[in-house]
């Protein structure tokens, strides 16, 4: 056993009648725990019964917008057991779905715990809203690759909606997207085949109550301000104005 051989318990017929009768060996939950010094047997029978292992959890912040090379990246260097090259093939079909949060992992857990949270928080997260997306007349997978496109376009809250009507109004007129963060959209029609980012939900809740307007183009200048044109002719007087 373990624990003996770690030292932190003398007895091990001890410690398993303890186990036995605070609920019986099937009760033991098998994780990693922190055991100070000079505990009693009954300490930890109780203690491994109860799964209470006093390990501080580490807290890991995934940004807006993070696509899942970035996801991993962070774990990576946080988590030990996390293996990235496993979480990036089994997240491969995900990309979208993995919610941007502050998150509370264990140094234990790996990839297979990431993943299960991240998707049990976009599940918690996308499920009050799923009438919404209904009304809007688009598939979810829609709403959340354009919502991957405005959150990564998008530089300040006010804005999303207005970029989301611009880019739903282009798809409608049968205008090619071209939005800088996904090339493919220069080349072709429509929203890519897959979401590019994981947005957040305010993007989410953009691309589904898009603002009308009679604009058709965008830029930021180089202060991260907005600047709007209905005609291209327009948009050109911008770029030469705001970016050259």
């Amino acid at each position: 056993m373990k624990l003996k051989n770690e030292h932190i318990v003398r007895s091990r017929l001890a410690l398993e009648a303890l186990v036995i009768i605070l609920g019986g060996e099937k009760s033991v939950i098998k994780t990693d725990y922190y055991f100070e010094d000079k505990l009693s047997v009954f300490e930890v029978a109780w203690r491994i019964s109860k799964g209470e292992h006093r390990m501080a959890p580490i807290v890991i912040i995934i940004p807006e917008g993070f696509n899942t090379i970035q996801i991993a990246n962070v774990f990576a260097s946080k988590l030990t057991n996390f293996d990235s090259v496993k979480f990036l093939l089994k997240a491969k079909e995900l990309e979208g779905y993995l919610f941007p949060d502050t998150y509370f992992f264990l140094n234990t857990d790996d990839e297979e715990n990431v993943l299960l949270s991240m998707s049990r928080n976009f599940e918690k997260r996308i499920s009050p809203i799923r009438s919404e997306i209904a009304l809007s007349g688009k598939t979810e997978k829609e709403i959340i690759i354009m919502a991957s496109l405005i959150e990564r376009e998008a530089k300040g809250d006010t804005d999303r909606g207005f970029i989301s009507g611009i880019l739903w109004k282009r798809i409608s007129i049968g205008m090619p997207l071209q939005v800088d963060v996904a090339v493919e959209t220069y080349k072709t029609k429509g929203l890519p085949k897959s979401p590019i980012s994981n947005p957040g939900i305010e993007s989410i809740k953009a691309a589904i109550h898009s603002e009308n307007s009679p604009y058709l183009f965008f830029i930021y200048d180089r202060n991260d301000n907005i600047h709007y044109a209905e005609s291209f002719s327009e948009h050109q007087v911008n770029i030469r104005k705001y970016l050259k």
